[in-house]
């Protein structure tokens, strides 16, 4: 009866953890995503069951800041294209970068798409 207790609690607790992820999180591996100003955002060393959303915060003279803060210890800021993790200057970002927080480590990816090829 004890291993049929114990085989219950651990397929319980397997179903939750494979429900606690999603498309913009992954619990077991501890990655999570966004979309932040329209840059492809990976946190890695994250492990939440929920992920609050991007922020856009409108300031004075109709400019955008988006805020993105997963984890305690990973906070996203992007100000007129220029990025920023935690409170620190990371430069200006090219249309369409990617941003991964790997362990702290911060690394951007330019776009790879291209725009149609023009014809001569």
């Amino acid at each position: 009866m004890e291993f049929k207790t114990f085989g219950l609690i651990s397929l319980s607790a397997v179903l939750g953890f494979i429900l606690s992820c999603s498309r913009s999180n992954n619990l077991l591996l501890g990655h999570v995503k966004a979309t932040v100003a329209g840059h492809k955002v990976v946190v890695t060393d994250c492990y939440r069951t929920s992920v609050p959303p991007p922020q856009i915060l409108h300031l004075p003279g109709g400019q955008l800041e988006y805020r993105f803060e997963p984890c305690r210890d990973a906070n996203i800021l992007i100000r007129n294209e220029k990025l920023f993790v935690n409170n620190r200057a990371y430069g200006q970002l090219t249309r369409g970068s990617s941003i991964l927080v790997d362990h702290g480590v911060v690394s951007i990816s330019a776009s790879t798409k291209r725009g149609p090829e023009m014809s001569r």
